[in-house]
């Protein structure tokens, strides 16, 4: 199972308004490391860098300033065919929704199984995935039909399609009721158990709390925290 390490890593964005000619920090200096099977809780105000951390440990943006590895190896040299396996090492689920509207649940996910290489298998594991985040009757609908905790799990089982061993999760739970959050916890409690690793950003102090995993907390573009059995808001 993969290790990740950061490594001085910073990422710079431009400013919205074209007039500022400047670049800001949306990550700066980051250094940590993160083992196989962690159960990892990444905490901050919106605007702290949460999602764009997901994203350079994910290879979806390069940094502009640092290294990020996995298993040792920069993940800026995964190109061609490396590339292809380095999008089956994460099973991702932005904030944003990437299921595609006029496509049924089970067109999504098949055509998300094909994208990953399982070119024979991809129904039955998206028959799987439905199976494991409990929706095994939303086959046919659409995702407009679907509650927004039930497209949220739908996101989930793409995520969980080609058994990744690491989940990088983006505010997976944000908008849902207790009791939803409640059953994707547990589901995520056991994926773990078996030795999925995941790194779960969120906002959800309520379920932090209980679960008292490792929570590291970014502040501006920073390491502000980084806490083994932690609460939110944990510094030291």
């Amino acid at each position: 199972m993969p290790e990740i390490r950061l490594e001085n890593t910073s990422k710079l964005y431009k400013a919205e308004d074209k007039r500022d000619k400047r670049k800001y920090y949306a990550v700066r200096e980051l250094n940590l490391s993160i083992n196989q099977g962690e159960f990892v809780f990444l905490i901050g105000s919106s605007g702290a860098g949460k999602s764009t951390m997901l994203k350079l440990i994910g290879g979806e943006i390069s940094p502009d300033e640092g290294t990020v590895f996995v298993d040792n190896v920069n993940i800026a040299r995964y190109f061609g065919p490396w590339k292809a396996r380095l999008n089956r090492t994460f099973g991702i689920v932005s904030q944003e929704s990437r299921l595609i509207r006029k496509r049924t649940v089970m067109e999504n996910l098949m055509v998300a199984a094909r994208a990953s290489g399982l070119q024979r298998k991809s129904r039955a594991a998206a028959e799987k995935a439905l199976g494991l985040v409990g929706l095994p009757d939303v086959e046919a609908c659409y995702p407009a039909q679907l509650s927004i905790g039930e497209a949220r799990r739908v996101e989930l089982a793409r995520s969980l399609l080609s058994s990744p061993p690491i989940l990088l999760l983006d505010e997976l739970t944000a908008n849902l009721d207790d009791d939803t959050i409640w059953d994707i916890i547990h589901l995520l409690n056991e994926l773990n158990s078996r030795g999925t690793t995941i790194i779960m950003a969120t906002h959800a102090s309520q379920y932090v709390n209980i679960m008292r995993r490792r929570v590291i907390t970014l502040v501006d573009g920073r390491l502000f925290g980084d806490v083994k059995n932690g609460k939110y808001g944990d510094i030291v």
